[in-house]
């Protein structure tokens, strides 16, 4: 017969066995770095998703004008963009004729979610100007409109004269609590010449 004899951990190998894991003050310590880099990048990459959003937004909307600008010219005759907003939710349609009947939700097709972006112009009407310089987020309970003639050029306005220059189609992130008031990021679009040559621009520029 054997005996089987087991010897009592030594007072070192208690010792050394009682410093594994971590203490509370390195948990907390730890936690509170995490706290602090968190805090120091959240606004950070929060303004970067903001800025692109807004890109996506803005390159939707010039997209868009051009499409119809191709269509008009290789169809011989008028296409528009049209802009408006329907129960909160901003919509977009291209089309020839007077009346559109395609309208779809601004953004959709590139991620972007209602109340996100708001768009504004400085329309009155089909390629009329309502102020240069004053650009309005809320008054798109009436479409504003941006046609094009069969060789891409801005259009004659309704009653036969030329059509305004320096028309601008703005996305904007709205204020906190407000779908009507944009805040500082902007990214616009304006036709600087009658031929529909457009630019595009940023925040104070639009």
């Amino acid at each position: 017969m054997k005996l089987l004899l087991f010897s009592q951990p030594k007072p070192k190998e208690l010792k050394q066995q009682a410093q594994y894991g971590f203490t509370l003050l390195e948990v907390l310590v730890v936690v509170l770095i995490v706290g602090i880099l968190s805090a120091i990048i959240a606004p950070n990459w929060l303004a970067f998703l903001n800025r692109q959003r807004l890109n996506k937004a803005s390159d939707n909307i010039v997209a868009a004008l051009q499409e119809a600008q191709r269509q008009a010219k290789r169809n011989k005759r008028n296409y528009s963009v049209s802009f408006r907003t329907n129960n909160s939710l901003s919509e977009i349609a291209i089309y020839s004729g007077t009346t559109p009947s395609n309208w779809q939700t601004f953004g959709k097709d590139v991620g972007i979610k209602q109340g996100q972006v708001i768009i504004g112009t400085n329309l009155n009407g089909a390629n009329t100007l309502a102020s240069p310089n004053t650009v309005v987020f809320n008054n798109l309970t009436t479409a504003k409109t941006i046609t094009f003639d069969y060789m891409g050029a801005l259009a004659a306005k309704t009653d036969g004269s030329a059509a305004d220059t320096g028309l601008k189609v703005v996305v904007a992130l709205p204020r906190p609590g407000s779908l009507t008031t944009a805040g500082n990021l902007k990214r616009c679009v304006i036709f600087e010449t009658l031929i529909g040559g457009m630019r595009t621009a940023k925040d104070t520029q639009c």
